[in-house]
């Protein structure tokens, strides 16, 4: 997401570089290209006028200092704005009231049931949530089983009724099987509409009505750009929703309506789904989303989601096993299933500051550990548990038994042993302090 932007941006900067000093016309002549990038990226002409302008406002307000550019003091400008612009900052999930009702709204095909799961997964694993997922699509059957299907794979009880045509009655009976079976939360998904369809708009505003959720959740396909912000707008005036949720975040869209839903509706966006996985959903953060669109990386929401996979006493167990050279292909293919678990490679590289740019014109692979892991799944226990042992036969064995060729089996045996090398060095501070070292006697470059 915001790739095109993210590189138009960058080259509007570049008008200011240069220059000493900020003017109205180098000013004007940046602001001109950060429009055009806007409207691009689908925002509408208002919020890219609006925008722009509270910026040159800044900038010609504000000296230059010695240490900053002009074009850095404008980059600056244009992230408190973009924040701004967002949100400010991430706004909490009201949940209150035993159980909490969350209610969920939004168009055919935004992604509503998929997110009702993954929001009742982060509530279950993070706030301690005993959460029961209610089915009020009573116009497609299989939407019913979708949710079951669901709710199996993250272990959340459904509720439905498949003999029941009222999705208020469907509701309420949900809720009342929660406070029956010790469920303290319960999130209400409801059939798909479209913002022209009168009658399906009356009945989430009669469903609202009947149950009094703590909280409405307006699910968006951010796909759809300027559309998803005017739909959002005729349903907010119906239902005067409480936040948005921005879905499929991690597809190839431009990204206007992050930036614009915020500036048009006046709701906060409250969660972005960043992948078709249950763990794929990310609190809101506008200042974060402001570092990656200017290519400034998320270092902050990349260690959170180290964290969340990390095991203090695997890791521990790992450690002992590095310093004793025990270091196998059971490890190694842990590190990688928990690599796998962040999020997709994409998402992860936009994350570090630098990498998006150094990684532009190279598509990545998000199945590039597929293999890898069809390789070891190959080997015998004894081989993952001492690698040592692998001679040619077996690797002839491995390459035909996972699909590929012998060349990728030795790549991989390579990758293996300079992966457990690297770690036993850094397992030893001494090591560690001397590397230190090195790399400074060598001006900052790296040994190769």
């Amino acid at each position: 997401m915001f790739e095109n932007l993210s590189d138009k941006l960058e080259r509007a900067f570049k008008v200011l570089k240069g220059h000493g000093q900020i003017t109205e016309i180098n000013v004007a002549e940046t602001l001109k290209e950060v429009r055009r990038a806007l409207l691009e990226a689908d925002v509408s002409f208002k919020t890219a006028k609006t925008f722009t302008q509270n910026i040159k406002e800044k900038a010609l307000g504000q000296n230059v200092l010695t240490s900053i550019s002009p074009s850095q003091l404008l980059v600056k400008i244009t992230h408190e704005e973009l924040t701004t612009l967002m949100g400010s900052e991430s706004s909490e999930l009201k949940i209150s009231g035993n159980p909490s009702v969350v209610l969920m709204s939004g168009l055919q095909g935004s992604g509503k049931t998929t997110f009702s799961g993954k929001l009742a997964k982060y509530l279950k694993s993070k706030k301690g949530k005993n959460p029961l997922l209610v089915a009020c699509d009573v116009y497609r059957p299989a939407a019913i089983d979708q949710l079951h299907v669901v709710g199996d794979n993250i272990d959340v009880a459904v509720y439905s009724d498949k003999d029941s045509k009222d999705p208020v009655k469907i509701a309420k009976d949900g809720i009342q099987y929660a406070k029956n079976n010790g469920h303290n939360l319960v999130i209400v998904d409801t059939a798909g509409r479209l913002a022209v369809d009168e009658e399906m708009m009356d009945e989430i505003y009669n469903i609202k009505k009947g149950i009094n959720p703590s909280e409405t959740l307006f699910v968006v396909d951010s796909m759809t750009g300027q559309d998803a912000v005017n739909t959002a707008k005729a349903f907010n005036e119906k239902v005067d929703f409480d936040g948005v949720v921005l879905t499929k975040l991690d597809g190839d869209t431009r990204g206007g309506a992050a930036l614009s839903i915020k500036a048009v509706v006046n709701k906060p966006i409250k969660f972005i789904g960043t992948g078709e996985k249950m763990e794929a959903l990310d609190v809101f953060h506008p200042n974060r989303m402001a570092d990656r669109i200017l290519g400034m990386g998320d270092v902050v929401s990349l260690v959170e989601r180290a964290q969340e996979q990390f095991d203090e006493e695997e890791a521990k167990k790992l450690h002992r096993k590095i310093k004793k050279n025990k270091f196998d292909f059971n490890d190694f293919r842990d590190q990688i299933n928990q690599i796998k678990k962040m999020g997709g490679m994409k998402d992860i590289a936009g994350m570090i500051p630098g990498m998006k740019k150094a990684m532009q014109g190279n598509d990545v692979d998000e199945n590039s550990f597929v293999p890898i892991l069809a390789m070891i799944d190959s080997m015998t226990p004894k081989e993952r548990e001492n690698p040592d042992l692998i001679n040619m036969q077996r690797k002839k064995r491995i390459a035909g038994g996972s699909g590929n060729d012998l060349n990728e089996v030795n790549k991989l045996l390579k990758q293996f042993n300079q992966t457990k090398k690297m770690m036993k060095l850094m397992s030893n501070k001494q090591n560690m302090m001397n590397m230190m070292k090195q790399f400074k006697k060598m001006g900052g470059r790296m040994p190769m």
